[in-house]
């Protein structure tokens, strides 16, 4: 449990807020370890019917708290100390309803956890943005499988490898958000869409949402970017990448080949 985490529970409806808007909502390990037992809990509890992310601040997510990340390509833990595994498995299997409300930017995890979202809600000026070329990194989450069937190949792999980010109006466009809204009203309709699911049959909406996921497959896909992912943690690309963000200059990465 962590304060950085709201938890809240109302008419069937489980409310997860990241809580850390002083850091741009980046995500620590304490926060993925209660974002998981709570959607492992709601896997659970029959009173709960649908799980709504939201976050407090101008930002949905900065991402990964990147200290962690340095810590593993700097030889300081090991790679299995990561907790967002945990959870991207979580969001993976989960079978009930899950609904987010986005504003401003949303990072990394913060973009391809919305690809486990069966609804999101976004603001027209948010901004998605998976830079993981930057850090010398690949995608997750299932993303590398997950991005390019929403929004093609060509646009997936801009995202990747060049950063180019997804603005709001452009992740409903592409499928990635159910609709776009004034920044003032996502939280809002998030919440109202939440609770008109939780009235509906559970049972059917399971049925619907593993006739539309294979959790099997993306859970594979999983696996396979966790092993890339966490070998390339290790890389000197890496700890280029991650010692020059924490001086504050810009990489290298001309010297490797």
């Amino acid at each position: 449990m962590t304060d950085s985490i709201k938890i809240a529970q109302d008419q069937g409806v489980l409310t997860l807020t990241l809580n850390r808007p002083d850091k741009k909502n980046a995500l620590t390990n304490a926060m993925y370890e209660t974002l998981t037992g709570e959607l492992k809990r709601a896997s659970g509890d029959p009173a709960i019917r649908v799980v709504l992310i939201e976050a407090e601040g101008d930002m949905f997510t900065a991402g990964n708290d990147l200290g962690d990340f340095a810590a593993v390509a700097s030889g300081a833990k090991p790679a299995d100390t990561l907790a967002a595994h945990p959870f991207i498995l979580a969001l993976a299997h989960f079978a009930k309803p899950l609904v987010a409300a986005v504003q401003g930017n949303a990072v990394g995890i913060g973009l391809t956890m919305l690809l486990h979202c069966d609804a999101v809600f976004i603001a027209e000026d948010a901004k998605l943005t998976a830079p993981f070329a930057d850090l010398a990194l690949v995608p997750e989450a299932a993303s590398s499988l997950l991005l390019p069937e929403r929004i093609g190949h060509a646009r997936a792999y801009a995202v990747f490898a060049l950063g180019q980010p997804i603005g709001g109006k452009s992740a409903a466009e592409f499928g990635i958000a159910t609709v776009a809204l004034a920044g003032n009203e996502v939280r809002v309709q998030a919440r109202i869409a939440a609770q008109k699911l939780a009235e509906k049959p559970a049972g059917a909406l399971k049925a619907i949402k593993e006739l539309m996921r294979d959790s099997a497959i993306t859970a594979g896909v999983i696996e396979t970017e966790k092993k890339v992912f966490a070998a390339r943690l290790k890389t000197p690309e890496a700890k280029e990448a991650f010692m020059d963000f924490a001086e504050k200059r810009k990489p290298d990465f001309k010297k490797f080949s």
